[in-house]
């Protein structure tokens, strides 16, 4: 199923929505991609959606939900890639051992 938010969340002059799905990822992008929604709209878990995109949205049958739902939604369905946890720092050990040595 796919889900969004109504849009409540500012930035760069507009507001936006969340879009998700509770199913897989593969079906987040496809639905995306009939919405029109760029990749570049992709945030780890969800598509930011400017409010102008909503409508259709709904119209293409993604489910309003509360934003507090969102989340928890994610999580459910074992879908939610927090912000520290999507980018893992590296290990410098591993750095070391990985850089070519040269001999005197």
């Amino acid at each position: 199923m796919i889900y969004v938010d109504r849009p409540s969340w500012p930035g760069r002059g507009r507001l936006w929505s969340h879009l998700i799905s509770d199913v897989a990822l593969a079906e987040l992008h496809a639905f995306a991609e009939m919405l029109g929604a760029p990749r570049r709209g992709f945030d780890r878990d969800h598509y930011d959606i400017p409010a102008e995109r909503f409508p259709m949205a709904v119209w293409l049958g993604a489910q309003i939900v509360p934003s507090r739902d969102i989340v928890r939604l994610l999580r459910a369905a074992n879908l939610r890639r927090p912000k520290h946890l999507s980018h893992p720092r590296p290990d410098f050990r591993d750095l070391a051992l990985s850089v070519p040595h040269t001999r005197l």
